[in-house]
């Protein structure tokens, strides 16, 4: 879909398609906020806090009012907002006019228990905190077990403790009560179940064998696992019951064993992950520097890479060396890119795994954390190795190509044309 450019001017509505309370902000700040970051998080709140004392209907705002909440500019509420709908939490509407009108639909999250056993939501979460503070949360959550078999139930039933009675009756409308909803998480991007069909002999699978569930968990794991029909073929046909149905359970166990048999014991990588929130720049530097840190922070490296391919879906090799960036070096996703930006730049289009690794171990040992300080070690490197005669072949590379245009320390002092306006804007659409 082609992207609105939101003014300040434009106006929303705040509605409230669920029953939201306490427990659900526990669960956002717990496990949603670790995938979509602080600002995503903030700006459902101040969503929320924007209805009106029923909790149903907000009063029209425009989008100033957000950016005077948040203190950020309008990029990053865009930004924040597309996070809200990609895990469920948001649904956007609008209605174009003079002054634009949109809908924003808040929905509960969903329930600890369905979020761990999510079959996206779960990696991501545990990709981004890690093992022990991902078991900590899962222990938070558990019910604690009671061993109840030598103790006798009491409990009483409906009809012991009342009794019908006459009475008057009416007609007994409901369509309009609340029920606490809960968004769904929408792919773009579908499986190819005809490839798959047309790929498995005849009398294997049934009609009854692909039902809408089993439909999204496939997409769902397609997706997380970054597997097309044919390489999803096996764990699906292994995990078809004798009744022609697929076992779910089985189905997540075999895919996961598939990959990580692919790929060396580790699981989804951190590929599609970007900058963490608290090693980001502050939002409003309107310069071109401030603009290339904007575009290193807020795309994966997957994204970028991809963007820098010309739209090309990065090999498996490629996306090898991405993932030892991220977790061998244990890079901040930004730091990737950077380090992805200057490579191309200097090495004649090619991700070089020696030479990548050679600065990423430089750059661990130097502790470099955010992109400013990526982009400033890149540019000592390239002064150091300039004046290295004895290095011929990287000399002969450095001083034939052409270098990132961020080595420029002047484009701090330049005023964004409208061109170069127009070419990170495009630059981000491209890596969104």
């Amino acid at each position: 879909m082609k992207e609105i450019n939101i003014l300040p001017a434009d106006t929303f509505v705040v509605v409230n398609r669920t029953i939201l309370s306490e427990k659900d902000r526990r669960l956002i700040s717990l496990l949603y906020q670790p995938i979509i970051g602080s600002i995503a998080t903030s700006l459902y709140y101040t969503l929320w806090s924007d209805l009106d004392r029923t909790e149903l209907l907000s009063n029209e705002y425009t989008h100033h009012h957000l950016m005077m909440s948040l203190r950020i500019k309008m990029d990053a509420i865009v930004v924040a907002r597309k996070k809200l709908e990609a895990v469920g939490l948001l649904k956007t509407f609008l209605k174009k006019g003079n002054v634009n009108s949109y809908v924003y639909e808040l929905y509960s999250p969903i329930s600890a228990s369905e979020f761990f056993n999510h079959p996206i939501l779960n990696i991501v979460l545990y990709n981004n905190i890690g093992k022990k503070e991902y078991e900590e949360l899962l222990s938070y959550f558990k019910i604690p077990k009671i061993n109840l078999s030598s103790y006798e139930e009491l409990t009483c039933s409906f009809d012991e403790v009342f009794e019908p009675v006459a009475g008057t009756t009416y007609d007994i409308l409901n369509e309009d009560i609340r029920v606490n909803k809960t968004g769904q998480i929408k792919l773009d991007n579908a499986f190819d179940f005809d490839l798959l069909i047309s790929s498995v002999p005849t009398g294997v699978i049934t009609t009854k064998t692909f039902s809408r569930e089993v439909k999204e968990l496939i997409n769902n794991l397609s997706f997380v696992y970054n597997l097309d029909a044919l390489e999803m073929k096996s764990s699906i046909l292994n995990s078809i019951k004798e009744n022609g149905l697929i076992d779910k359970t089985l189905l997540r166990k075999n895919v996961r064993n598939y990959y990580k048999y692919q790929n060396e014991s580790k699981l989804p990588s951190l590929v599609y992950k970007s900058q963490p929130e608290y090693l980001r720049n502050p939002v409003g530097a309107e310069d071109k520097r401030a603009k290339m840190i904007y575009v290193f922070e807020n795309t994966s490296p997957y994204n970028f890479l991809k963007g820098r391919s010309n739209g090309a879906k990065p090999s498996a090799r490629d996306l090898n060396v991405l993932e030892s960036l991220l977790n061998d070096f244990k890079l901040n996703p930004g730091v990737v890119n950077v380090l992805i930006d200057y490579v191309l730049k200097i090495n004649d289009k090619k991700l070089t795994r020696a030479f990548l690794e050679t600065i990423a171990s430089q750059w661990k040992r130097l502790n470099i954390e955010t992109v400013e300080e990526a982009m400033r070690a890149a540019e000592k490197e390239h002064k150091k190795l300039k004046k290295q005669n004895d290095v011929k072949q990287v000399n002969k590379v450095i001083n034939n190509e052409a270098l990132p245009e961020w080595f420029n320390q002047n484009i701090k002092k330049e005023k964004l044309s409208d061109d170069d306006e127009k070419s990170l804007k495009d630059m981000l659409k491209e890596f969104s």
